[in-house]
């Protein structure tokens, strides 16, 4: 740091341009005669010297972080062209211990996986959490009642309604874009795995899926097509289909011989995906358009990519030294991150919608 000016005032830009920066970003914290607290921050490009805006926001202090938060937003928006993604949330399974005396908890996280809220706890199995796309719900699996289950849970006021228990296998749940509806994978008294619609508001089920493979981890577009994982060509690989159309579910990866886990980002224009390569589970980006693979990630065993509302970057659970980590990749792959989750083996992460 040269020096550390508070305003636009005291920035010397062309110093800043001489250390080949593009922005310097300064700020302040003051309070307000009502209790509050304003973060604001002067965005300056040093290669002019241009003053591009004043960024502000209020909060109670014990909500700051917030504040500085949806500033960031804003200045990543300036700069970028992109809605920024720092003032959303994360969630995450973590599990502790060694069995059979093993505890399960659900966690809510900011972005950074800062300001952690415990909102879920079990000493069975947890699994599969997922947003609604208003951020006030999560859907998940629980082995509470001794066999699998999926909840809803409110964020805010910790209301669990169980949604489904029906014979054998409740799993994977995924909101539907609308958040009426959730997909889900049932295997029913047969014991074969398919894809079924559940209609939150009146409990019906429509099944979407009819094969002797397994069909699995179902993940809404845009257009309200469904990607889900099936092992029908005989090696886990990533199909589409269209719910209340006769036409067959079409596969959409053809690069190696494992992939899984789809979760469509936000444009509906990619794939995030578990890719087998070189001989390890890795993140992987699939374009829809041309069909493309890129392998975002380098660990050994990755697992459950999720993006984030901006579509810019994903949250994964890596491997460090035998445990499981939070960990993040840009969707070019050249922006990565390891997030402070604190809480034993980290599993399944989540990355929430923007908050109203």
């Amino acid at each position: 740091m040269i020096n550390k000016p508070t305003s636009f005032a005291g920035v010397d830009a062309a110093a800043w341009k001489q250390m080949r920066n593009d922005y310097v970003v300064v700020g302040r914290v003051t309070s307000q005669p009502d209790g509050r607290v304003k973060v604001e921050a002067d965005l300056v490009n040093a290669l002019n010297g241009a003053n591009m805006g004043i960024f502000s926001s209020t909060a109670q202090p014990d909500n700051l972080r917030m504040a500085a938060h949806r500033v960031a937003d804003a200045l990543h928006e300036k700069i970028l062209g992109v809605k920024g993604a720092f003032a959303t949330r994360i969630a995450y399974i973590s599990v502790d211990g060694r069995p059979p005396n093993q505890k399960y908890e659900l966690w809510v996280a900011d972005s950074d996986g800062a300001n952690r809220r415990r909102i879920g706890s079990s000493n069975l199995p947890l699994m599969s959490p997922a947003w609604s796309p208003d951020g006030e719900w999560l859907a998940y699996v629980s082995f509470e009642r001794r066999t699998s289950a999926v909840f809803v849970q409110e964020v805010r006021t910790g209301k669990k309604i169980l949604v489904s228990a029906r014979a054998g296998i409740n799993g994977a749940p995924t909101y539907s874009r609308d958040g009426k509806k959730l997909a889900l994978t049932l295997s029913g008294s047969n014991g074969n795995l398919d894809l079924y619609l559940l209609d939150l508001g009146n409990q019906q089920v429509t099944r979407l899926t009819d094969d002797p493979g397994i069909d699995t981890e179902a993940s809404f577009g845009t257009d309200g097509s469904v990607y889900f994982t099936s092992d029908r060509s005989g090696s886990p690989q990533i199909y589409r289909m269209t719910p209340g159309s006769a036409d067959k579910p079409r596969r959409v990866t053809f690069t190696g011989s494992y992939n899984a886990r789809p979760r469509v980002s936000p444009d509906g224009k990619q794939l995030a995906l578990l890719t087998l390569a070189e001989g390890s589970y890795r993140i992987a980006v699939q374009d829809l358009a041309s069909g493309n693979i890129t392998v975002l990630s380098k660990g050994r065993q990755e697992e459950s990519p999720s993006f984030a509302p901006n579509g810019a970057m994903l949250i994964f659970a890596g491997r460090e030294r035998g445990q499981g980590v939070l960990q993040t990749v840009s969707t070019d792959g050249l922006t990565t991150g390891r997030l402070d989750a604190d809480a034993g083996e980290v599993r399944e992460p989540v990355w929430g919608p923007f908050l109203p």
